[in-house]
């Protein structure tokens, strides 16, 4: 091997046999065919930095599909044609990518092919989807990496046992959930800092767990159970876990990731991207990546022009609503869905594919949603040919798409649905054309899921024109909520699915009149809600206790953005965020409305409480725990009592150093008096004037001369 020797070696070599290197004309020098001795040129330093990014790459992108058929030249091209239709729906194959050998003595192919990917990814993809594939009775794919190969040819002869390392523990994803004194936490984000805390109600105050500077380039955002916390960066997506640590679990590859989403169970995370087209007149390029929570594997991508997934969610971005793609109920995350142009596309996360391969047919379909327990989606198609085929909503079934009711609606103009949290109940608020298609009305249709047949009820409001501001059901309850009016103060109704003789039938249990509120927000365990006036009602909050029909109390967090309850329904914290500039920060509620604590924070962006799973107790345990609540609450009566007398003592510590303080400062300009006394004397010729005695008090009597004519006016009217 050559010795390599860069050019300060060579000019220092010169001094020493003293060449001026100036003199000499470089360009004229050769060199031996094949030798360099050891001087690299600038493409070879180019070739010496490119050369391992190629190593690393090796053949990472290479499948090998064994088992095809055997076939002779003439059939060899419709075999490609085959294979290369199978493998091209799962990424894009290189130009040149598909080789297939071809024996030169029989003339046939071998019975195995190499296909060759841009990525990797779509590599180790179409290996997942396609080994076992049944092409027919006689072959079965068999496909494995070409990395593979290499990878067992240097497996040794001989067997060794492998080393056993010790089992070292990692963190506790769910440790926050054994807090001694049962609080929860919650993430802001303000400034350069994401902060995690305790809420602290007993102390008033928030307990810091963690901080970060520059933890997120743009948000962060909890998993549907709590137990991650996603940052969003421009080169992807990270989570981390843990009580106190935050430990880093997991990256997710994705240049330029602008959005994210967990499913229910929290075993996915969807990536989003959007970039600009080199050609203005084209619509933005979406990336979708699914990713394996755990193992940050790549399930399955999805490309396409923003055109192809502009037919679904409600947030907009780049012209594509969020989210693209809708999970199906229950923490299984067994299927996940989008709208598309008359169809629905259900995939099985199985094999993330499509549900028995084709999207499910719904001619001028505008909506859908699935139900939060059960794989039932629900679906909405608006009037078609002019109110000759009517609008309607659907219920179906998934996977064996079988309709399981529909109801026909008429004069439609929108239509919004709504599920409640148990999956019971879907109502579907329905906004109808009046005769004259001058204006508009709305009623409701309440479908019974869980009932037999599932009947359907009409629910219109006393006064069927107002406007309808804001709908909720109450969670892991029976009963909704209504904002509707028009004027600046509107009405709130409450509406129970049940009678007070607990028929099935729709009932109403009272009319509010006149609140300044255009928001609902339910406690996470039903029974009390919260009416909120954001934005033009600066704030507006009103406490209600549903099952007593009274309002418990009423506040003011001027300017409010947010308002969120905590996952136990106990606390809840009302958010001024940055879209003001004036009064960012947040404030602590208790579930009966009173305020606890405030914090502020300059350029506030986000508060989230982190979420809870499910509880593990049974409905009986539940209930048992309820009808014995007195019992259980004598302990925490203690607990409180002693965090009160803590508190007090502290506040006892807090004035009694307050007092010291105070005292030290009065002793100490005391003592600096007394030193400066013979100071004061000297400038005062030897008197000590500073005794209360020493002073000579006179009292002085001044004549005034009063004015007569002002004088006798006054006097006049005083009579």
């Amino acid at each position: 091997m050559a010795l390599e020797i860069s050019m300060e070696g060579i000019e220092a070599r010169a001094r020493e046999l003293g060449v001026d290197l100036s003199t000499v004309d470089l360009d004229s020098v050769t060199l031996p065919a094949g030798e360099d001795f050891g001087i690299l040129s600038d493409d070879e330093d180019l070739l010496r930095i490119d050369d391992p990014m190629e190593l690393e790459m090796g053949f990472a992108n290479v499948v090998v599909v064994d088992n095809l058929p055997v076939v002779p030249p003439e059939k060899f091209e419709k075999l490609e044609n085959v294979i290369r239709k199978i493998y091209s729906q799962i990424g894009a194959i290189k130009e040149g990518g598909l080789w297939m050998p071809v024996n030169p003595e029989t003339k046939k192919t071998y019975g195995y092919c190499f296909i060759e990917y841009n990525t990797p990814q779509e590599a180790e993809l179409a290996r997942e989807k396609t080994n076992g594939y049944k092409l027919d009775k006689s072959h079965i794919f068999a496909v494995n990496m070409f990395d593979d190969f290499d990878k067992y040819m240097k497996v040794p002869d001989e067997w060794m046992p492998a080393e056993i390392k010790p089992y070292t523990p990692g963190e506790n994803l769910q440790k926050w959930l054994a807090d001694e004194k049962a609080r929860d936490q919650f993430v802001i984000r303000a400034g350069t800092f994401t902060e995690v805390y305790w809420n602290d109600a007993r102390q008033k105050m928030p307990e810091l767990v963690f901080q970060k500077q520059y933890w997120t380039d743009s948000f962060i955002q909890w998993s549907p159970l709590g137990t991650y916390l996603a940052t969003v960066h421009r080169q992807g997506s990270q989570v981390w876990g843990g009580d106190d640590k935050f430990e880093r679990l997991m990256r997710f590859a994705h240049a330029q990731v602008k959005l994210i989403d967990f499913s229910p169970g929290e075993k996915y995370l969807v990536t989003y991207s959007s970039h600009e087209p080199s050609n203005p007149r084209d619509t933005h390029r979406v990336v979708l990546n699914i990713f394996d929570v755990r193992t940050g594997k790549v399930m399955r991508d999805f490309k396409g022009s923003a055109d192809e997934f502009s037919a679904s969610g409600n947030i907009s971005v780049s012209g594509v609503s969020w989210p693209i793609f809708r999970w199906g109920g229950g923490k299984d995350d067994k299927y996940f869905a989008r709208l598309g142009k008359n169809v629905i596309s259900v995939y099985e996360t199985e094999t993330f594919s499509l549900l028995d391969k084709k999207s499910l047919k719904v001619e001028n379909v505008v909506d859908f949603c699935w139900s939060p327990t059960d794989p039932i989606i629900a679906l909405f198609v608006p009037e078609l040919g002019g109110g000759n085929q009517p609008a309607r909503v659907s219920l179906v079934q998934i996977p064996g798409k079988e309709e399981l009711r529909q109801k026909n609606l008429f004069s439609v103009s929108d239509c919004k649905m709504y599920w409640q949290n148990s999956g019971e109940y879907l109502a579907v608020q329905v906004d109808r054309y009046t005769k004259t298609k001058k204006s508009t009305y709305t009623g409701f249709e309440l479908f019974r899921i869980k009932e037999r047949d599932i009947p359907i009820e009409v629910l219109e409001l006393d006064n069927k024109n107002d406007k309808i501001i804001a709908f909720a059901w109450e969670p892991k309850g029976h009963r909704f909520a209504v904002i509707h009016g028009d004027g600046p103060k509107p009405d709130i109704s409450f509406y129970s699915m049940k009678t007070s003789n607990n028929i099935s039938r729709v009932s109403k249990l009272t009319t509010l009149k006149g609140k300044q509120a255009n928001a609902l927000f339910w406690s996470p365990g039903g029974r009390f809600i919260v009416f909120a006036g954001l934005k033009g009602f600066n704030g507006q909050l009103e406490f209600y206790n549903v099952d007593e029909l009274e309002t418990m109390a009423t506040g003011e967090h001027f300017m409010a953005t947010d308002i969120m309850w905590d996952p136990t329904g106990r606390y809840l914290a009302s958010a001024v965020t940055s879209v003001h500039e004036m009064e960012n920060g947040f404030q602590i509620w208790s579930f009966s409305g009173k305020q606890l604590y405030k914090v502020s924070k300059d350029h506030f962006f986000q508060f989230l409480w982190r979420p809870r799973p499910p509880s593990l107790l049974t409905p009986e345990k539940e209930d048992e725990i309820a009808k014995n609540l007195r019992k259980y609450s004598k302990k925490y009566e203690q607990e409180d009592q002693d965090a009160f007398n803590q508190l007090s003592e502290q506040e006892r510590k807090r004035r009694k150093q307050l007092q010291e303080e105070w005292e030290g400062w009065v002793a100490k300009w005391k003592q600096l008096h007394e030193e400066e006394r013979p100071y004061r004397m000297e400038l005062r010729d030897g008197e000590a004037s500073d005794d209360e005695e020493e002073y000579d008090t006179k009292e002085v009597e001044i004549e005034e001369e009063v004015d007569v004519q002002e004088e006798v006016p006054f006097e006049l009217d005083q009579e």
